[in-house]
């Protein structure tokens, strides 16, 4: 209710607000954020309105700002009887898991148009229909059902994809994007256009790289040279066809049950092909139907309704889309459009019919079509069947960020976001659709773009290793033996050579992308940090869920935080994910202290192996410094850290200044000796 009432007001308010943005070029088109801005908002302006129709525009955007506040305060307390709608009737989604599909369409219709006469583009609201006992997807469902409507309502050829938190920082992006998609040579073969993330309201120093620099700006450039970028959930502009299963027009067709060989017969050609599964074959020859129906009914206009249900249902398209010739219809139009002689009322009664919470059962929705279930991070399993089938992503980087979004700032929060990808991660490690062993047929998908696949889903089990180089320098310091053997001067060459590669790498990707080097250091810190705790979490979760069903939730209790800038930077959320880099930070200090303790009491011959020791120590010490900044610290003041660092330096300087005791007068062992013996005892 309070989702719909919001609309409403929003719909009142984009009459003034969009002329406003077209006639002076605002930028951002999110009022808030314009609003917001600390700068000349003069600089450009040359027409004498200007200030004046934005004085009155900020006026109508705060008395707006106070009705919807009014809505969220009303929307605290639920009545006893639920909401009612204006006209007195009760309103159909009082309960939130059991309510039938809605569908109102506020602007776009006849008569939507702005305060001087333009018209509005379209605003719709729809919430598909709930019930107990149904599967309901999530977000991937909501999409879907997302899909379904628009296809029906006014079937666009073209989706831009945004998360809730995202505004829209650019209006010239879905301009950019268009240029790709519509591009006569290449435009036909691209399935998404990806638009980097960037985000707002992040602590200046980016401490727990939640900008993600080094992916957005190294990994994503670099798979745009490939076969194309992931698709990363916001921020993405579609080609309807390619989320209805289809191949790309220029794909050459498989032949039904004989695709081309797989890779064991690419690198083995004297061993037998591996049989390929019947389900896959069977998959691969309905789409080969399907992308005969699309790019050959071309003239499917020129039937009558009832050859086209005919043909409709000869070709199974019920069996793949669900049971709605409307729908059908329209995903064989791949320039989009409705008919002109549809009727509006009917159109809407189509729309509540393709979000019924029973429309996709026995079809290929979430499997073939459309966003895919089965794993949490759909948005990656997504583009990857899409990359499988042929298509090619495009990396969109305009100067001016298309799209801003908000990231969770603090460290518990932060850790739970990455543990929820790494956790997607693994569920698809487990599936059917890992691409280590999935979409071989038909050679579709380049191989360096399938290595990329597979470092998304098998990073989190690095926390395995990672969480043993984390702790054995401790355990060097507290027993006394020291990890690395002897080496040759053969494996030392090797060894080198190793790091200076890895050096190299890394300089040449800074030089080539622009990403600073403190964005790099970042990165690597939150990569311990993250694989000690979330990456770690996922894995022995995914275990859990694949081996014994059980789907582990951790619970996450906030405390109080500040009500300053960034306040939300220093809340401090307990959560389990806290407990391994804690233990590690906590062991290698004490393994610290227990080294420089161990050295005094042995000599001077201890002191060499004892730096080596400690260097590893501190090397993991190091990287995991913003975690305990964000433990313990403080923004440009931090007690807590320079009390810790104090006990750290206190300790060993006192174990230090006892062995020394500079003020004792030294005595010699012989003279001593010779003494003693002069001595009749």
């Amino acid at each position: 209710m309070l989702t719909f009432e919001s609309l409403v007001e929003t719909a009142e308010f984009a009459r003034k607000w969009v002329p406003f943005c077209k006639k002076f070029s605002i930028e951002p088109r999110a009022p808030e954020f314009y609003f917001s801005q600390k700068i000349d908002y003069l600089k450009d302006k040359v027409q004498p309105s200007f200030v004046k129709e934005r004085r009155a525009m900020k006026r109508d955007y705060e008395e707006y700002k106070v009705r919807v506040n009014a809505l969220v305060a009303k929307a605290q307390k639920t009545p006893d009887e639920g909401w009612t709608m204006q006209d007195g009737t009760p309103w159909p989604g009082n309960n939130t898991r059991d309510h039938p599909g809605m569908i109102q369409v506020f602007l776009g219709n006849t008569g939507a148009r702005d305060i001087e006469g333009n018209e509005l583009p379209r605003l719709v609201y729809v919430s598909r229909e709930k019930r107990p006992g149904y599967q309901h997807h999530k977000k991937a469902g909501a999409e879907n059902a997302l899909v379904r409507v628009s296809a029906v309502l006014t079937n666009a050829p073209y989706i831009l994809n945004l998360d809730c938190d995202h505004y829209v920082n650019n209006s010239k992006a879905v301009r950019e994007a268009m240029c790709i998609l519509m591009d006569p040579q290449v435009g036909r073969d691209v399935c998404y256009v990806q638009f980097p993330q960037r985000f707002d309201g992040i602590d200046r120093s980016d401490r727990y790289a939640n900008r993600n620099i080094v992916f957005f700006d190294v990994n994503m450039k670099g798979l745009d040279g490939i076969q194309g970028p992931m698709y990363v959930g916001t921020g993405c502009v579609f080609n309807r066809q390619a989320l209805y299963g289809y191949g790309p027009p220029s794909m050459p067709r498989l032949r039904k049950g004989k695709e081309s060989s797989s890779c064991f017969s690419c690198c083995c050609p004297t061993k037998k092909k591996p049989a390929q599964d019947p389900a896959e074959v069977y998959k691969d020859a309905k789409r080969e139907d399907l992308n005969a129906a699309i790019f050959n009914l071309t003239e499917i206009d020129n039937y009558d309704e009832y050859e086209r249900s005919m043909l409709i249902s000869q070709l199974s398209f019920e069996k793949t889309f669900g049971l709605s010739s409307v729908f059908i219809e329209s995903t064989l139009m791949e320039n989009g459009g409705v008919p002109e002689s549809a009727n509006s009322s009917t159109l809407i009664k189509e729309a509540i019919h393709v979000i019924g919470c029973g429309f996709e059962e026995k079809t290929e929705w979430g499997k073939e079509i459309g966003w895919i279930y089965g794993s949490v991070t759909e948005d990656i399993l997504s583009g990857f069947k899409m990359h499988c089938r042929g298509w090619r992503s495009i990396y969109c980087m305009p100067v001016r960020p298309a799209f801003k979004g908000s990231a969770p700032i603090n460290l518990s929060d932060r850790l739970h976001q990455v543990l929820r990808w790494a956790l997607g991660s693994v569920e698809i490690f487990f599936s059917r659709h890992c691409p280590l062993w999935y979409g071989y047929g038909g050679g579709r998908l380049k191989w360096l773009q399938r290595l990329a696949y597979i470092n998304t889903i098998v990073y989190p089990f690095t926390s395995l290793p990672l969480i043993a180089y984390c702790t054995i320098p401790a355990v060097c310091l507290l027993t006394g033996k020291f990890i690395i053997p002897t080496l040759s001067n053969l494996a030392s060459m090797l060894f080198l050579g190793l790091f200076i590669s890895i050096i190299v790498t890394a300089v040449l990707e800074l030089r080539w992308s622009g990403v600073s080097i403190e964005d790099l250091w970042r990165n690597e810190q939150f990569w311990v940090i993250g694989g000690v705790s979330a990456h770690l979490f996922a894995v022995f979760q995914g275990f859990l869920k694949l081996l014994a069903g059980i789907d582990t939730n951790f619970t996450v209790t906030a405390k109080a935080a500040d009500d300053t800038e960034f306040g939300e930077l220093y809340m401090v959320k307990w959560t389990t994910l806290l407990i391994p880099p804690t233990t590690l930070l906590i062991i290698n200090i004490v393994g610290v202290v227990a080294g420089f303790s161990d050295a005094l009491n042995k000599g001077y011959e201890a002191w060499g192996p004892l730096f080596g020791k400690v260097f590893f120590a501190l090397w993991v010490i190091l990287h995991l410094y913003p975690f305990l900044k964000g433990l313990m610290g403080r923004q440009n003041r931090t007690p807590t850290i320079v009390v810790l660092w104090s006990v750290l330096l206190a300790s060993v300087f006192s174990l230090v200044w006892v062995k020394i005791n500079p003020f004792v007068n030294k005595v010699d062992n012989t003279l001593a000796g010779e003494t003693c013996i002069s001595i009749d005892c």
